[in-house]
Parts: C-alpha cells; structure tokens; sequence
C-alpha cells in the first residue's frame, strides 16, 4: 500500500480530533504567522506523530513529497530576488530528502532523483537540479535559519518514522550534538548550566506557543511578556502580580511589559477548558521532546492525586462550590486540584491537571485525567491514595487493562484480620476479595496486608492494607508514589501567590506551576543525558537554576 487521498484524509481527521494538537500552528497561536520557521518545525512534527502511524504510510520519502507546504511562505527566507528555475518549495522538499538520507554531497542526491523518476513526479520537479545548482541553493539561496530547520525537520521524521516501526535511512540522532566520547564528561555547577542555558531556550521555544490568550490584533504587548511575567512570578516564592509585574519592568529586556492588573484581566479571560487545552498541548510537545532521547520512552506508571491550596480565611460566600473542604476533613476550607503525573523510573512531568469542585465523584475525575494522560503516553500501572479506595474506580481500571496499587481503608473486616496477623507474629498476608459493584455484579480484587517496619503503634495499626488486580510483586511500586507529593511542594514554589477568589485565576496559576515544575525535570533530563549518556532520577538541574534560565529565555517573540 501507499499513501493516498484517503489515507492523508485520515491522517489530517485524526490530528483534527486531537486535543493537544493543531495543524497548521500559525492558525492556533499568534506568536507564528505562515512564515515562521519555528510554526513550520512544529507543524512536521505534528503530522509525523500521526502519519506514520496510518498502515499505508511506510515511506519516509512519500512523507516528504505529501506533506503540504502550499501555506508556508517560503519568501522571507529566500536571499535571492530574482526569477528562479525552482521553486522555494520544490527545493525545501529536495533538501530535506538529502537530510533524511544522510548524504554530504549533492551527487548521491542528484543520482537518487535521477533513477526514481515517480518520487520526482510526487516532488513536482520536472527536471533534476544540476549539482552546482543545488550547492548554491543550499549555501547561497537559503537562509541560516531555514536550513536549520531543514535538518532539524528531518531528524524528526527519521524518529517518528522510527518509533512506529518504519524502516529508516539512515539512524537518526537521538539526543542533542554530544560531545566527544573520549572526553571526560564534566559535571561540575558552572558545566551544568552551561548546557541547561541552550536546553531550555530550545524547550521554551517549543513549549509557551502552546499557550495564547483571547486578544485581538494590533496589541502593543507582546503575547510572550505574558508568560514571561508569568515565569517571573513563579522565580520568587509568594510574589504576586502587581508587585512583580513592578520588579519586572527592571529585569525584563522587553521595551513594554504589562501591569499586574492588566495581566490578571487577561488570565481570567481564560476559561478552564481553555487553560486545560492549552496545558496539554504543552505537555505534548514537551513530551514530544524528551521522547527524541533513548533514555525516555512513552510508557510507564502514573500516580493520580489530590492537592489544595493554604486554607482560605476569607469570606466563600457564592464560592462554595469551588473553595471546599480540605482532605483531612478539618473544619478549613481550601481550592483544590487533581493531577496525573509520570512517576517511577520516569521523568515526573504531570501529564494534566484539573480543578476540584464540590459533588464530583472520584471516578469522574479519575476517568477524566485518565482520558488525557492515556491520549499522551501508554500507561501500564496506576497509583492512587486511599482516597480513590472505591470499588468502582478499581472496575474502571480494569476494564481499560491497567494494574493498579491503591491503599485500602481498614473497615472492621480488615481489622480483625490484621489483629490475627498480629498475634501469629505475620509480617504478610494476601488474601482474593470480591467487591460488590451494584446488580449482582462484583469486581475482584486482591488486599495485600503488610507490617509496617518500626510503627510507632502496638495494635493493628502496625499494618497496611493494598488492592491490587497484579502481582504482588507490584506493590513495591507503590513507593514510587511519595513523587507526587515531592513534586506538588515544587509546584507550589512555583506558583504566584494572589488573594482572588476567581476560580480560573487561582487554577491557571496551579496549571504554570505544573507547566514550570515539567519543564524543569524535562530539561534536567535532556542535561543528564548531554553531560553523562543517561538518566539518573536525582535532579542535576536545580529548579532555581531553569526558572532562572527560564526568565531569561522566554522572550521568542
């Protein structure tokens, strides 16, 4: 099979439906218009995500001759004025063929057009460039910038094509240009940062265009000072907007920045699906990103948990709903938020984040966060807190084939099984459970009692009680779940400090802090593997060093 009008059909359907995906970029934000070369990178790796994923596509060469540029103004980035043989186009094309092959030398590219009379035809070139033609082409006719993105282009597709089992040309280079192998890598502070300084410009540059706000044409602003404030905000620990969009105007290079006011009205523009939406499309580039490194891979266990805000002192009057009780059950009231994050030997980016309402079940927001995170990467195992102990979360788990470790609440039954265990001197028991769903229908499940290493109790209290549908072996995974409440204090460091009341003010600054708190364990990851080869879960990066780096980087605009 080959690429045809229904395959490509399917594959533009499929991005379509994505909700952290929009194709062509210049059309989903403003910080690109159809000549921007960061928009054109970023459109290539969108429909490589998914083109080669189609049965039909197993071509890396169809993939350059279909993929559709028509929209892309070539013009800016062509330093001839004059009339041409080929098009701008036609030569992008070409010239990205080369990249993908691997070939220095024009030759091997004029002789590969010359035998495939077909692929010329796809490519729209009715006769072949001579080699002179495309040497200058190539080092007089295009810009620095557009060949840039000509080669990074093509190390995208050569790994897309790859990661869906599509037979490549050449291997593609997987991590950013290493250094040489004989040397000794330095990890000292100063070569840390260093390398993280590139890292995360490169990181930002892909990342805060996911981002963008309801505003019309025309605005003084930059849309990017917006985010920048943000990032500033989240470098000091409870800086709030007015005072820092002050602190601000002195640090930025921007001319024009805007006022605290200015950008609150422009945050609670935003509505929460609007945020959500925009926060997974981060992610999924972020993701994109680190997935082009060996060391990390699109699969794994995922913790979902329940975070507040400090309680609120204030008056909640028509607020109920959203400022609600804290988990323990206190007579303070709290915001609270709800995330899905990778943990285990994985980078721990939070995958989604969603706000906390009154009368939400925990499976809603279970199967909620579970639809986005599956959507991103291939989950095997979920940790959850005794909070989620519901027999009909356990059932949804199931029924979408994950394994799960969830800490249950020890009823009077679990009790007296644990004083008999108690009394023999037991450290472990596993015993099979059905638990009742409704209907006569039951969900089976296995508890998995086990004794607390010096408990400061006497009695029963000594054990903790698991559910799991896996092997028990599993249950050391559950430990792997104490990342989460690690990586929430670094959120919440990162999170701008406001005594608003409006809902989707106080979760946007949770969703930056989330989006801050990714970036930093991501380019951590990207650093390690530069410096060392590999991954180490320990940070090399410290989170002060990329909200630094951050401040400083994010003006793309």
């Amino acid at each position: 099979m080959v690429a045809s009008c229904d395959s490509r059909r399917s594959v533009f359907r499929r991005i379509a439906q994505q909700s952290y995906a929009e194709w062509p970029a210049y059309d989903s934000t403003p910080l690109y218009d159809r000549s921007s070369l960061g928009g054109l990178k970023e459109d290539i790796r969108t429909v490589a995500s998914t083109w080669f994923d189609h049965q039909a596509h197993y071509s890396v060469d169809e993939f350059v001759s279909h993929y559709p540029v028509a929209y892309f103004q070539f013009r800016p980035h062509d330093r001839y004025s004059g009339a041409t043989q080929y098009e701008m186009a036609e030569l992008f094309r070409v010239f990205l063929l080369k990249e993908i092959h691997g070939w220095s030398h024009e030759t091997e590219l004029v002789t590969h057009l010359t035998h495939h009379p077909g692929l010329r035809e796809q490519l729209g070139i009715e006769t072949v460039p001579d080699q002179s033609t495309l040497w200058r082409s190539w080092h007089e006719r295009f810009t620095r910038g557009l060949r840039e993105t000509v080669e990074t282009a093509a190390r995208t597709i050569l790994i897309k094509a790859q990661n869906a089992g599509v037979a490549v040309p050449r291997e593609p280079e997987r991590n950013f240009p290493s250094q040489d192998a004989e040397e000794e890598p330095d990890t000292g502070d100063q070569a840390i940062l260093n390398e993280a300084a590139p890292i995360t410009d490169h990181v930002s540059r892909i990342v805060f265009p996911a981002f963008s706000l309801n505003r019309g044409d025309g605005c003084e602003i930059h849309e990017n000072a917006y985010w920048d404030l943000q990032t500033h905000l989240g470098l000091r620990e409870g800086l709030a907007a007015n005072e820092g969009a002050r602190s601000f105007v002195y640090e930025s290079t921007r001319d024009r920045t805007p006022l605290g006011h200015a950008h609150r009205e422009q945050i609670r523009d935003l509505s929460i699906e609007q945020i959500r939406k925009m926060y997974r499309r981060a992610v999924n580039r972020l993701l994109d990103e680190v997935a082009e490194t060996e060391e990390f891979f699109r699969a794994g266990i995922v913790a979902i948990d329940i975070t507040e805000a400090d309680p609120f002192t204030g008056d909640r009057t028509s607020h109920e709903d959203e400022i609600i009780g804290t988990k323990e059950k206190t007579d303070e009231y709290a915001y609270q938020w709800a995330t899905v994050q990778l943990v285990g030997n994985a980078v721990p980016i939070v995958l989604d984040a969603r706000p906390v309402r009154r009368g939400e079940s925990r499976k809603e927001i279970v199967e909620d966060l579970l639809d986005s995170a599956q959507d991103a990467v291939h989950i095997d195992n979920v940790l959850m807190d005794r909070e989620f102990d519901s027999q009909h979360i356990l059932e949804l788990l199931s029924q979408r084939g994950l394994s799960y470790v969830v800490p249950k609440r020890m009823q009077t039954s679990e009790k007296a099984q644990a004083k008999r265990l108690l009394q023999r001197g037991q450290d472990r028991y596993e015993t099979d459970r059905k638990l009742h769903l409704g209907k006569n229908e039951w969900h089976d499940t296995t508890l998995i009692y086990r004794r607390k290493e010096d408990s400061e109790h006497g009695d029963y209290r000594q054990y903790s009680v698991f559910m799991t549908n896996t092997s028990s072996a599993f249950l050391t995974e559950y430990g792997y779940r104490w990342e989460i409440e690690s990586g929430y204090k670094s959120i919440k460091r990162f999170m701008a400090a406001t005594t608003s009341k409006d809902f989707g003010l106080r979760f946007f600054y949770f969703a930056f802090a989330c989006l801050l708190y990714s970036i930093w364990r991501a380019i951590d990851l990207l650093v390690q593997v530069e410096l060392t080869g590999e991954y180490e879960h320990s940070p090399m990066v410290t989170a002060d060093n990329t909200l630094t780096l951050l401040k400083k980087e994010t003006g793309i605009g």
